[in-house]
């Protein structure tokens, strides 16, 4: 983990459009990026593209770059809503080659493109929360056995402590202490994220 200290000067040779600074920045985050990026897009080449387009904003977009938190969380943040960009845009594309075909019709006709679907109308954060908890859903099939359970009960599933611990055969202590060490762990695992529902906002920004 970088010093306050050397994330500062990374910022200002940045913003200096230091051209050593860029190789830098790829040597301390790049490979943090490309696994961030490969959680998402489930592929290697998809990942690297996202990474390289990361790379590309921090450098042209440092400027906006605040300092209200630390660089790293400001990339992971930039990474995961070119990801999330990318899953949409790719996802388009494939449902207009599946809605050429069925438009083609029954008798061979040549394939005839629908007007596009105005999505405009779709809130940015309502689709976004319904990304975050898939990501949530992800992290917690993740978990230990042991951690999981009481996960699922009580903060899924709304149980009390009481009706878990039965369910669970566990003692009232034995569950609260499993239930802190796996939200923990969740918090830990979804950290990079946090403020990611403001999607809309920063891809105005970033992008």
């Amino acid at each position: 983990m970088r010093d306050a200290t050397y994330e500062e000067t990374l910022v200002e040779r940045l913003r200096a459009k230091d051209e050593t600074a860029v190789t830098e920045l790829a040597s301390q985050y790049g490979s943090r990026i490309f696994q961030l990026a490969l959680r998402y897009m489930k592929n290697r080449e998809d990942a690297e593209e996202v990474a390289q387009d990361v790379l590309l904003k921090v450098y042209h977009k440092i400027d906006a770059f605040r300092g209200d938190a630390a660089l790293s969380s400001w990339i992971y943040r930039i990474t995961f809503n070119t990801a999330m960009s990318r899953l949409r845009t790719t996802r388009a594309a494939r449902m207009a080659e599946v809605d050429e075909v069925l438009v083609a019709g029954e008798h061979g006709d040549e394939p005839r493109r629908r007007e596009a679907a105005d999505w405009s109308n779709l809130a940015d954060e309502r689709v976004l929360r319904a990304q975050m908890r898939d990501v949530l859903f992800s992290a917690v099939a993740e978990l230990p056995d042991i951690y999981r359970e009481p996960v699922i009960l009580r903060d899924l599933k709304g149980l009390s402590t009481e009706e878990a611990s039965r369910a669970l055969r566990l003692k009232d202590q034995t569950l609260k202490s499993r239930l802190h060490r796996g939200r923990l762990i969740l918090r830990e695992r979804l950290s990079d994220f946090a403020g990611g529902l403001n999607l809309h906002q920063a891809e105005m920004s970033l992008s």
